[in-house]
């Protein structure tokens, strides 16, 4: 299965290095950053009293986006994919955040996209999971993704399971996106 990196603009022209890499993949200043903008946002900005390093990183894969590396908070976006086992087959799509200089621009967007790409390549027709703050609700339907579970109280702010069906690879990105309606954008603050 192919790991690797690409390039792409978001809706502002801001070029970001996208990867997707497993955890063996990483070079030491690539893991220290993306632990860095976890640590920043999960237990900094959102206040998250748990330890970030919980044991899951080095079975899962890792689909990020960086801008200037000699930069001290390069990471723009970063989600984590756990593949399932036999116990829970489902794959579990956590840790999402977008940097602080990235949300509301279309790069929660294409993390999703990338995301929902590399799970297809993978782990094609097999159920995806995501918990998220109640308000990103309607951010996850555009991708296919329906309420499961919930509301409940995690870290003190409500949220929601949501799960999609993948059918398999799609060709382009934004293909997974639907097209929407009269709907309000969704808030990508809470992605974090």
């Amino acid at each position: 299965m192919a790991t690797g990196s690409s390039r792409q603009t978001n809706r502002w022209g801001n070029l970001m290095n996208w990867k997707t890499l497993e955890f063996e993949q990483f070079t030491a200043r690539e893991l220290y950053l993306v632990m860095r903008a976890r640590s920043a946002v999960f237990v900094v900005e959102q206040s998250h009293v748990c330890l970030d390093a919980d044991g899951h990183d080095e079975q899962a894969l890792h689909v990020f986006a960086v801008e200037d590396m000699s930069r001290p908070m390069p990471v723009m976006a970063y989600a984590r994919i756990q593949p399932g086992d036999a116990e829970d087959p489902e794959v579990v799509i956590d840790k999402v955040l977008t940097s602080p200089a990235r949300r509301g621009d279309g790069t929660a967007e294409m993390l999703i996209e990338r995301v929902l790409q590399a799970i297809a390549e993978r782990w094609a027709a097999r159920v995806v999971r995501v918990t998220a703050p109640v308000s990103l609700r309607g951010f996850y339907e555009q991708f296919g993704f329906r309420k499961t579970e919930g509301p409940f109280l995690e870290h003190g702010v409500p949220f929601i399971g949501l799960t999609c069906q993948l059918r398999g690879a799609r060709t382009a990105l934004g293909s997974w996106r639907r097209e929407r309606t009269a709907a309000p954008v969704a808030s990508t603050f809470e992605l974090l």
